[in-house]
């Protein structure tokens, strides 16, 4: 009998965790708890989970940084899980490398169906082309990018971000339209959100000195398109 995915949990409240086992448990995955930064990069590094939910704060140090430092080596999807709901919180975390965002009090359901999201994000689909414009590629079934040769790591956010601008090469998307087709329904209002990934994905994939964006041209008060 196969396994369910394996979800690393950290979150320093007892009770929180074990609501969280007991929710991933029913969904078919499997929890693997710590309740401490250093916990959790220790279970992280040993047992490979195939996603993360972390809490912002910590007794040893702050969620951001062990989002920070498991980006480092991994692009498992990462939820960070916290009472925190201010933008500026939001914002970090994004930057530091997270997919998504649920605050607290959270609803399972939904915190289920976002994790769900996230690794569908992460899971490659068969015999899907390879996008080549301007120096940069695409592997879409291999969910790789390459500019003039050499790999870039990106999300899994980042990746379908960048997919679904190359797919509509030239077409204008609407901030609705990428954040319904990227993230879902229930983010179809988070410009915030949209433009934060928007700006780690240009430090990634463009080229120092070209004087703007090359890929990811950007319609102000409207949208993006990918241009190349």
């Amino acid at each position: 009998m196969s396994r369910g995915p394996r979800v690393l949990v950290c979150d320093d409240e007892p009770h929180i965790v074990r609501a969280l086992k007991i929710v991933l448990r029913e969904a078919g995955f499997e929890a693997l708890a710590a309740e401490t930064a250093a916990e959790a990069l220790h279970v992280a590094t040993l047992q490979r989970p195939d996603a993360a939910i972390l809490d912002l704060v910590l007794p040893d140090g702050d969620g951001v940084e062990v989002c920070r430092s498991l980006r480092e080596w991994s692009e498992m999807p990462i939820l960070v899980l916290s009472a925190v709901g201010d933008e500026d919180h939001k914002v970090r975390a994004l930057e530091a490398g997270a997919d998504d965002y649920v605050t607290k009090p959270f609803s399972p359901r939904e915190l289920v169906a976002r994790l769900r999201a996230a690794l569908r994000r992460a899971t490659p689909a068969p015999d899907e082309p390879v996008i080549a414009a301007d120096g940069l590629e695409l592997d879409l079934a291999a969910r790789t990018v390459r500019r003039d040769g050499e790999p870039i790591h990106l999300t899994p956010i980042e990746f379908d971000l960048l997919r679904v601008l190359a797919r509509n090469r030239g077409r204008l998307l609407t901030h609705r339209a990428l954040l319904q087709e990227v993230w879902g329904q229930a983010y179809a209002e988070d410009i915030p959100t949209l433009r934060t990934s928007i700006a780690r994905l240009r430090r990634k994939i463009e080229r120092e000195g070209d004087g703007g964006p090359r890929y990811i041209r950007t319609d102000p008060g409207v949208g993006y398109r990918f241009d190349a």
